[in-house]
């Protein structure tokens, strides 16, 4: 594993519940999550794609292994939390990847969350049953 003494460039994502602590260290392109690999951690091959997709947009696939701890929030939150932590780790290792970065909407939060629910209704939108008698 990687011990504290190698360099490495930190970001923090957040998408939905999850939250993402991702640290970038130069290398040959592995992906640790949570202790696991990338393959092991994640079944689907589009969340991978969600995962690796600041890299294609910079051209540096391979060039980069990652550690990521994530919690909380199912597996496509925890994919899109981790892409905005790469996305801002690289940044960190690199100023000009900012705007290829920007423009592709990777450093842009997803304001997007789960609707409370609101009393009288049985969840944020739906009502109880209506019934004229």
């Amino acid at each position: 594993m990687y011990t504290s003494a190698k360099p490495y460039f930190y970001g923090t994502g957040r998408r939905k519940k999850s939250i993402a602590r991702v640290r970038v260290y130069p290398g040959t392109g592995s992906i640790v999550i949570n202790g696991r690999g990338i393959d092991e951690y994640f079944g689907l091959e589009t969340l991978k794609l969600i995962v690796n997709q600041p890299f294609s947009v910079t051209d540096t696939i391979g060039k980069f292994d990652i550690v990521a701890n994530v919690r909380g929030g199912g597996f496509s939150g925890q994919a899109g939390a981790i892409r905005h932590g790469v996305a801002r780790a690289l940044i960190t290792a690199d100023e000009t990847y900012k705007p290829l970065l920007k423009k592709a909407g990777l450093l842009t939060r997803d304001p997007r969350m789960k609707e409370r629910k609101k009393y009288g209704l049985k969840a944020a939108r739906r009502a109880p049953q209506f019934s004229k008698r």
